[in-house]
């Protein structure tokens, strides 16, 4: 029966089921991201921790210069991804 009704669920076209689908789909790749970069075993799964360091690179960017940073952080995530292709 669950095997039914999940079937049912991914194929409902419904607006606000359709946005939902990708919101988890982003929230999981994001997740991915916070897996990938290393900070997961980093902090001991810490959630406060991550938190705490996305608190501060919010604060960071909404500084001077946070434009340019975002820039410099997109290259080196570019060259990451290109290398594991």
């Amino acid at each position: 029966m669950a095997r039914v009704e999940a079937a049912r669920a991914r194929a409902d076209n419904r607006g606000w089921a359709v946005e939902r689908r990708a919101r988890t789909r982003q929230l999981i790749e994001l997740g991915g991201l916070v897996q990938k970069a290393g900070l997961v075993d980093l902090t001991g799964d810490d959630r406060a921790a991550l938190l705490g360091a996305f608190l501060g690179l919010s604060d960071m960017l909404k500084g001077d210069g946070g434009a340019g940073l975002v820039e410099v952080w997109r290259r080196r995530g570019r060259k990451v991804f290109e290398a594991e292709q």
